[in-house]
């Protein structure tokens, strides 16, 4: 989290309408997107997410462009399939990354992959402090997101870490 700090500073300074802009791979967005999604909102972060602020009949480009640009920070879900997106491709996944790579404000979350698989296809994005479900469940991550954005102080955010988590 320390190497974070700047991005939280700057994140907490912007007045967007969305907390977060979830940007992910088109075959995640029913399940691990979703489940990002689920747990952002169970932490009161407002999030850009296409399966839910996409409206039929809308350009997407043109709604994703706002999207990002209505949101203090974004967050890129790195799963295998966003590997496989950014190796073949010049999707609109791809976009989205390449929008958020050019503010300071992207986060990396490593889902079912590593720092290294990433940085084989962009060490741009590598390079970027982030988290990984390896090291933390996502309810972890959720939590550091929500405080990154200023939903959640640090105290807050070691009380809600020191709650056992339940199944």
């Amino acid at each position: 989290m320390r190497d974070l700090s700047p991005v939280r500073s700057a994140t907490v300074a912007r007045n967007q309408v969305h907390d977060v802009f979830l940007c992910h791979a088109w075959p995640d967005r029913q399940a691990a997107a979703n489940d990002v999604y689920e747990l952002l909102l169970g932490k009161d972060v407002s999030v850009w997410f296409s399966e839910v602020s996409l409206r039929p009949g809308t350009d997407m480009r043109v709604a994703i462009d706002r999207g990002l640009v209505s949101s203090r920070m974004g967050i890129v879900l790195v799963t295998p399939a966003m590997l496989d997106k950014l190796r073949t491709d010049r999707s609109i996944a791809s976009n989205e990354l390449s929008a958020l790579l050019r503010r300071s404000l992207l986060v990396p979350v490593m889902h079912g992959v590593t720092f290294e698989e990433l940085d084989q296809v962009t060490p741009t994005l590598a390079s970027r402090g982030g988290f990984s479900t390896a090291e933390e469940p996502m309810e972890d991550i959720a939590v550091k997101i929500a405080e990154l954005v200023g939903i959640v102080t640090e105290e807050e955010a070691d009380e809600l870490n020191m709650v056992p988590a339940t199944s």
